[in-house]
């Protein structure tokens, strides 16, 4: 059993996937547990309640699984009060058509299935966001888009959740729901998912590479690496300033990597018991662990 994901913010939903694991539970049920418990969380900014919301002040969320069984995916774009939207997404695996639902019609497809039509935003949020507003003169900013992925008894599975970029426009979509950029996973090689500005992510469908270059024989370290820094360097070579983005991958053995164009990319892994923090450095070559404030 390996669990990664993005962020310090994950630490917590990390242990509850293991434990969900250790009950002998899903790897979707685990990984959707590890997601909804940042969906749910107030004090975090980036996804589900409590979202950032657009430039018009309102919260849309973008969501997406991926079943490496069978290459099944489900995924939700552009939905609005709908606190979960990683749950709504798994509905939407396995099915012969509709996998991809976006605005109104992910909020209908929501709400026909029991979810609670609920306002996101919250004042706490709100407040942060036009604080931002004044204070940034740079709004073009990465966005800490929470990604998973689980090896577990022979499967892979991956999965997404995010309020988008900040001050996005409305109806605006990055990589975070899209298989190939925002995730990818195959459970005969391995799985990735990727956090940043999806606008760059989307031009380097960054999480299939990841997954290619593992089935072409590196490991997930060496693969995290060589993409992040082969697309960062291909858009400096085509005049493009890159922005931030960074990825977590994990393959069919267990083995993790992780890397980013970032300075310091935190994320989180299990590989049994204990579940731990890192910081990955330098395209993904240097590996620090810390201690993380949601540790308690």
């Amino acid at each position: 059993m390996t669990i990664i994901s993005t962020w310090e913010i994950s630490f917590q939903g990390v242990k509850i996937a293991r434990d969900i694991l250790k009950e002998g539970k899903s790897v979707e049920d685990a990984i959707c547990g590890l997601i909804n418990d940042i969906e749910l969380n107030p004090d975090f900014h980036n996804v589900g309640y409590s979202g950032w919301p657009n430039e018009e002040g309102d919260v849309e969320l973008d969501a997406a699984i991926m079943d490496g069984d069978t290459l099944s995916f489900g995924a939700v774009a552009s939905m609005r009060n709908i606190k979960t939207p990683v749950s709504v997404a798994r509905l939407l695996v396995g099915r012969p058509y509709d996998n991809f639902i976006v605005g109104d019609g992910a909020l209908q497809f929501a709400l026909e299935n029991g979810f609670k039509s609920e306002e996101l935003l919250t004042e706490p949020a709100k407040a942060r966001w036009l604080q931002k507003i004044h204070d940034m003169t740079d709004l073009d900013k990465g966005h800490d888009t929470v990604g998973s992925v689980i090896a577990s008894g022979g499967r892979v599975v991956a999965a997404t959740s995010t309020s988008g970029l900040f001050m996005k426009r409305k109806g605006r979509v990055g990589d975070s729901p899209l298989v190939g950029p925002g995730l990818y996973a195959d459970s005969e090689i391995g799985g990735a998912t990727a956090t940043g500005v999806g606008e760059d992510i989307m031009k380097g469908t960054l999480s299939f590479q990841i997954v290619n270059l593992m089935k072409s024989g590196m490991s997930p370290s060496e693969a995290a690496g060589k993409a992040v820094k082969d697309l960062h360097e291909n858009l400096i070579r085509k005049n493009q300033k890159p922005r931030d983005f960074s990825v977590v991958c994990v393959n069919k053995e267990g083995e993790w990597g992780a890397a980013s164009n970032r300075d310091e990319f935190p994320f989180v892994v299990c590989t049994g018991d204990e579940v731990e923090y890192y910081v990955s450095k330098d395209f993904g070559k240097v590996y620090e662990k810390r201690k993380n404030q949601y540790d308690i």
